[in-house]
Parts: C-alpha cells; sequence; structure tokens
C-alpha cells in the first residue's frame, strides 16, 4: 500500500526524476503514433525514458529500479500494466493513447499525449485505489452480465476502426443477446435476491467510454459503487442514457445502487467477470478495495483523483 501522506508533491520539477520505464501498447487505436514529441517534452523535463521489455519478470526488475513507470496506451494497456506498477511501487504516468482512457477521464488527465506529458513533470502525485475481485485488481469497473457480452463484441478492429463509436455498436450487438440472470448479492451486512441484466461495480467514476458509475465515485475514496440494472426489459436504457453518464441512474427505481467497501455476489452458475474489459475471473465474487494501492500523476489541484 502507497503511504497516503506522499499522495502530493509539487510535480517532477521540484524532484526531478531521472529515470521512467516506458509501457507501451503498439496495438492500441493509438499507440502506433509517433511519442517522439512527448519524448522530447520529458527529457527537457529531466526525464530519461527506456523502453520497458516485453518479459514481465525482468519489466518489473525494471521498474523497481526506475523513478517512475509511464503507461502510454489505453484503458486494457493500464490493465495489464497492474502487476507491474504493483510490485515495483512506483509512481507512473498516463499517456492516453486508447479508445476511452477512462481512467485518464477520471483522473482529468488531458487526451492529447504532450498535454499528458506535461501533468507528469508539473502535476500532483496522488494516491487512487484499486478494485479487486477474487484477487485480480481493476482501475474503472468489474461487472458481470451485458458487459461480458460486450467485452466479447468489442474487438480490437472495432475499437480501431470506429474509435469510440466502437462502443455503441458493440453494446447495441451485446443487448440483442442479453438475458436476466438471478443473484444473490451480499453487502453492508445484507443480502438480497436480484433478477438482473448486469451487476457493476466500479471503482474509478469512469467506465464504458464515458459512462459514470456514480456521481459521486472518485477513485481515491477507499469506496466501491454497485449497481443491478433489474428492469423488464433493456429498452429502458435508452431513456436512462443521459443519467447514465451524468451518474444518476440509481434514482430509476429498477436500478439498485449501493456503496461500501465490500461486496460479495453469486449467481446460479458461475458467470464470467468482465474488469476493465478483460474477462478475469467467474463468480462467487468478492469485490473488495485495496486502498491507496498506486500513486499516479494528475493534474495540479485537481481533486478528481481523491
Amino acid at each position: 500500500m502507497v503511504d497516503p501522506s506522499a499522495s502530493r508533491n509539487e510535480g517532477l520539477h521540484a524532484a526531478p526524476a531521472k529515470r521512467a520505464l516506458l509501457i507501451r501498447n503498439p496495438l492500441s487505436r493509438r499507440g502506433g503514433e509517433d511519442i517522439e514529441p512527448v519524448l522530447d517534452v520529458l527529457r527537457q523535463g529531466g526525464v530519461d525514458v527506456v523502453e520497458a521489455p516485453s518479459d514481465r519478470d525482468e519489466a518489473v526488475r525494471e521498474a523497481s529500479a526506475a523513478d517512475l513507470i509511464i503507461v502510454a496506451g489505453g484503458d486494457g494497456t493500464i490493465h495489464h500494466a497492474a502487476p507491474i506498477l504493483l510490485a515495483a511501487n512506483k509512481p507512473f504516468g498516463i499517456l492516453p493513447l486508447g479508445t476511452a482512457n477512462d481512467l485518464a477521464r477520471s483522473l482529468d488527465i488531458p487526451t492529447d499525449p504532450v498535454a499528458a506529458a506535461r501533468v507528469i513533470l508539473d502535476g500532483d502525485r496522488r494516491a487512487i485505489d484499486l478494485g479487486d475481485v477474487n484477487g485480480a485488481p481493476f482501475f474503472n469497473v468489474a461487472s458481470l452480465g451485458v458487459s461480458v457480452e460486450l467485452a466479447r463484441e468489442l474487438t480490437r478492429e472495432t475499437k480501431r476502426r470506429f474509435g469510440a463509436f466502437g462502443y455503441v455498436l458493440a453494446g447495441a450487438r451485446a443487448l440483442t443477446r442479453a438475458r436476466r440472470f438471478r443473484a444473490i448479492i451480499e453487502g453492508d451486512g445484507r443480502s438480497v435476491r436480484v433478477r438482473t441484466f448486469q451487476i457493476a461495480v466500479g471503482n474509478g467514476r469512469y467506465y464504458g467510454g464515458g459512462m459514470s458509475v456514480h456521481e459521486n465515485c472518485r477513485i481515491g475514496d477507499g469506496r466501491l459503487y454497485l449497481y443491478s440494472l433489474e428492469m423488464r426489459n433493456l429498452w429502458k436504457l435508452a431513456l436512462m442514457a443521459l443519467d447514465f453518464r451524468a451518474g444518476v441512474h440509481g434514482a430509476w427505481e429498477d436500478v439498485r445502487a449501493a456503496d461500501g467497501e465490500r461486496f460479495v455476489v453469486h449467481t446460479t452458475r458461475p458467470r464470467e467477470i468482465n474488469a476493465d474489459g478483460e474477462i478475469v475471473t467467474r463468480t462467487p465474487a468478492t469485490f473488495s478495495i485495496r486502498r491507496h494501492a498506486l500513486v499516479v500523476f494528475a493534474p495540479t489541484g485537481d481533486e478528481a483523483g481523491a
């Protein structure tokens, strides 16, 4: 766990880091872009950037020897980098080169890579939480139901070809196959039986290309935010679209909403769970919070990640 007292500083110019390990996904939607202008900005700020090796164990050793880590890619790239970030226990920066960039959105990190590099140089260090589902870490949201079908539909080719609109296309296809399922949700000393299309548990505020898990969700607040879609017909989602963007969908009577530090979900048969766009485990599932697990560079004075 990262010491929360180290969650802020005056940026790298006040305490210059000499070496940064770059974890880059060339297959992300913008991963093939020339990032030399970004590297120039970092070098001018006193940061020497070296590319991470492909071998995971070697990457951990390199990361542990570096002063900071930079992840260039989207939410999937950051998700896959989580074990390295946790093992190295070093602050990390984000160059958002993916499709949705929801973690960057939750932290108000600009989508322009050069501007994002300046955040690494001049921003604050923020301690953020990680969600955990059956031992697998996640930054944004872990869920079961419709989202698993969406993850299958949202292929790399779809994201590269259509960008954020690919989420709409994949979602439409996923909805045609959606069926309600029975589940038991345990949390806050209570247990409820539900019939639902989806159960989602959020750590970061944004997911799915800008949907908001809850209007009060902050990635460093020590809370998980759960919702369950318990309507009879998914056509109602069209009426809720703007409320999902704003994170106020819990006001609808057939959307169950709760927050807490731990939830347990049981289903009548094992169901796959999607975390940050990757299938990582199955039910029964325990969702918990890793308080202040990592430190990230975020815009100065911005409370989005607090």
